[in-house]
């Protein structure tokens, strides 16, 4: 038994964010039930790097839907035909949860937006993932990662000084709008699904903007703006306000410092040898010392730049005093402690052999996450979903197949 077992989600959203929020659903326990398009599929069948089979040889399956859509049931349907359009309708009373990212109003013209599908089943909890929302002047526009990640103010924090070498915004290097908006909605679904079951006894719809969702992460930067009116600085690895809090090239490459406190700085200055530094009042406390960083950083970098990177990690460590290596990800799945947390595992396949994942963090006491599939090839479970939850006979697969709704 698991946390979410019983429950059925019908994914119909493509990419990222949709995806994301369903695959975490399916690791809880959910049975998540993929849409695609027939023939084509998810977007992301088509990009990222081609996983290999036991015999080196590339499979069709990419690194981004393996990524997103591991233990869900992946069935076709053309949703642009009346009959495609009947069957997820059908299997719209069979859920619990809808999960779709179209532009804002799409699916309506295909009677499967949240009033008609919750008209045949009033306990649905709908989720509609959207750049924009549902709502306001940007409603009706498209939009993907780089422009949220530019318009939700997080690059206007991210790089380094305007004027220093590479200076500008820079973009954060993964889909962070995406995924971020993929946990508030497993969030709002699983809160709406409480007070469904709690409460009300009925579903409701849930509206969420993926430029929303980015601002709303960048949490105590965006506060510091809003108490202050003045925009936060751009400062690289470095933070504006605690010192030190950055990388610091030392004798053989880079360590990140996160010294959070004051006890911290002076545990650091003594393993590097200034143990009177604390003692300036320009260094005494976390505010001061951000404040003086410029002043600070240079006395800091000089005696780090002296010893490698092992030496000075293994003497903090020793010391209480938190930093680490930049690690690649041939460092990371080699780490100790990642290997004991088992957050790279692999999963059988059906046309890889077993493909390789990257774990879910979540650790239940009581009801552990059982990883019941990889992620599904296009259509596997069209025949299988057909009959079981709609009682579609082999004849009725067949005249389906043979119109090309499925």
């Amino acid at each position: 038994m698991t946390c979410l077992s019983g429950l059925r989600v019908l994914d119909l959203s493509r990419v990222f964010s949709g995806p994301w929020a369903a695959q975490m659903l399916a690791d809880f326990g959910a049975d998540v039930i993929k849409v695609e398009r027939p023939g084509k599929g998810d977007d992301v069948r088509h990009q990222g790097l081609r996983a290999q089979d036991a015999q080196g040889n590339e499979t069709r399956e990419t690194s981004s839907f393996l990524a997103m859509n591991r233990g869900k049931r992946s069935v076709t349907v053309d949703m642009s035909k009346p009959d495609g359009q009947a069957l997820i309708r059908r299997l719209a009373q069979q859920c619990d949860i809808v999960i779709e990212n179209f532009k804002a109003g799409d699916l309506a013209r295909y009677g499967l937006d949240y009033a008609s599908l919750s008209a045949l089943n009033p306990r649905l909890v709908y989720c509609s993932i959207s750049g924009f929302g549902q709502t306001g002047p940007y409603r009706h526009l498209p939009g993907y990662d780089p422009l949220f990640q530019s318009m939700s103010g997080l690059m206007s924090v991210t790089g380094q000084p305007d004027g220093e070498p590479g200076g500008g915004p820079v973009r954060v290097g993964f889909a962070v709008g995406d995924i971020t908006a993929g946990f508030y909605a497993v969030s709002a679904i699983l809160a709406a699904l409480r007070q469904r079951d709690m409460v009300s006894g009925t579903g409701q719809y849930i509206d969420l903007a993926l430029r929303d969702a980015q601002v709303a992460a960048l949490s105590h930067v965006a506060m510091m703006y809003l108490v202050s009116g003045e925009q936060p600085p751009r400062l690289g690895n470095a933070s504006p306000i605690t010192c030190p809090w950055q990388s610091f090239d030392c004798a053989d490459g880079p360590l990140m410092v996160a010294v959070g406190n004051d006890s911290q700085f002076a545990a650091f200055c003594r393993v590097l040898g200034l143990p009177d530094l604390p003692q300036d009042e320009r260094f005494a406390t976390n505010p001061v010392r951000a404040k003086h960083r410029l002043q600070l950083v240079p006395l800091l970098a000089e005696v780090l730049a002296t010893r490698p990177v092992r030496e000075w990690h293994a003497a903090f460590d020793a010391a209480g005093v938190p930093t680490g290596p930049i690690n690649g990800f041939a460092e990371v799945f080699a780490d100790p402690q990642i290997v004991h947390r088992g957050m790279r595992m692999d999963l059988p396949h059906t046309q890889a052999g077993t493909v390789p994942q990257v774990a879910n963090p979540v650790r239940f006491s009581a009801t552990p996450i059982a990883y019941g599939r990889a992620a599904p090839l296009l259509g596997e479970h069209t025949d299988e979903v057909l009959r079981e939850l709609l009682q579609i006979d082999d004849a009725g697969v067949e005249a389906l197949r043979r119109d090309r709704v499925i």
